[in-house]
C-alpha cells in the first residue's frame, strides 16, 4: 500500500463557494473529501451536520470521509450514512462499546474508522484495530483548524503502524492536523498513508490546485 491519499478538509474551504471549492479539489486530484463534524460538546467548536454532508454528496463523486467529533455518535450513525458518508470515523473516547459501534457502521454500508485524541494512548485502540477499515491519528488537539503540528505524534503513528502490520491489517492509517509539505513526509515515513489537509490545501497562494500539488510533491 505504497500509494498515499490526500483528503482536503472541506471545513477550511470558502462555504460561499462550496461547489466550486469541491470541484477544484476534484480537478486538483484529491482522493477523498474530509468532513469534520463537531458538536460544541465533545469539542468546543460547532461545525456542520448531515445536511452539509448531503450537500457535499450532491456536488462530488469523491468519497466523503466523515469524522464525528461528537458525543454519543451511535445515535447519529444512520443519519450520516444516509446523508452520503462513505467513511464514518468515531472517537474511542466517545464509544463505550466500540465493537458494537464498528459493527453498526459497517451494517450501514460505510467503512468504519476509529480515532483518538493526542493524549489518549494508542493502546486504547487495541480492541478495535482488528475490525476497522481506517485509523485516524490526530496530530493536533481536535476542535480548531489551523493549529500547529504536534511532532510527538510521529511516534504514535509508528506505534499504530506496527500494530496494524502485526495484525496484517489492510486498514488505512490517516493523519489529521498541521499537515503541510514540511510535515507530511514525516508522517508518511512513520507509516501513514492518508493525509487530511485544511489550510495547506485551501489557503495556498496558488489555490487548491497549488496546495494539493505541493502536498503530493512533498514525497518523492
Amino acid at each position: 500500500m505504497n500509494k498515499f491519499l490526500l483528503a482536503p478538509s472541506i471545513i477550511a474551504s470558502d462555504f460561499t463557494h462550496l461547489a466550486d471549492e469541491i470541484a477544484a479539489c476534484e480537478t486538483a486530484g484529491a482522493d477523498w473529501l474530509h468532513v469534520d463534524v463537531m458538536d460544541g460538546h465533545f469539542v468546543p467548536t460547532i461545525t456542520v451536520g448531515p445536511l452539509f454532508v448531503e450537500a457535499c454528496k450532491r456536488a462530488t463523486k469523491l468519497p466523503l470521509d466523515v469524522h464525528l467529533m461528537i458525543s454519543d455518535p451511535d445515535q447519529y450513525l444512520e443519519v450520516f450514512a444516509k446523508a452520503g458518508a462513505n467513511n464514518l470515523t468515531v472517537h474511542i473516547e466517545t464509544c463505550p462499546n466500540i465493537v458494537q459501534t464498528i459493527e453498526k457502521i459497517k451494517s450501514l454500508g460505510c467503512k468504519a474508522g476509529i480515532t483518538l485524541n493526542p493524549l489518549t494512548p494508542a493502546s486504547a485502540l487495541d480492541a478495535a484495530l482488528p475490525l476497522v477499515d481506517l485509523v485516524l491519528v490526530m496530530s493536533v488537539n481536535p476542535g480548531y483548524s489551523g493549529q500547529s503540528f504536534m511532532p510527538e505524534m510521529v511516534s504514535k503513528v509508528e506505534e499504530i503502524r506496527n500494530k496494524l502490520n502485526a495484525l496484517r491489517s489492510q486498514a488505512r492509517l490517516e493523519v489529521d492536523g498541521g499537515m503541510a509539505a514540511e510535515t507530511l513526509p514525516l508522517m508518511h515515513k512513520a507509516g501513514a498513508n492518508v493525509f487530511v489537509a485544511g489550510n495547506a490545501a485551501f489557503k495556498h497562494p496558488q489555490g487548491v490546485a497549488g496546495g494539493i500539488k505541493a502536498l503530493r510533491e512533498s514525497i518523492v
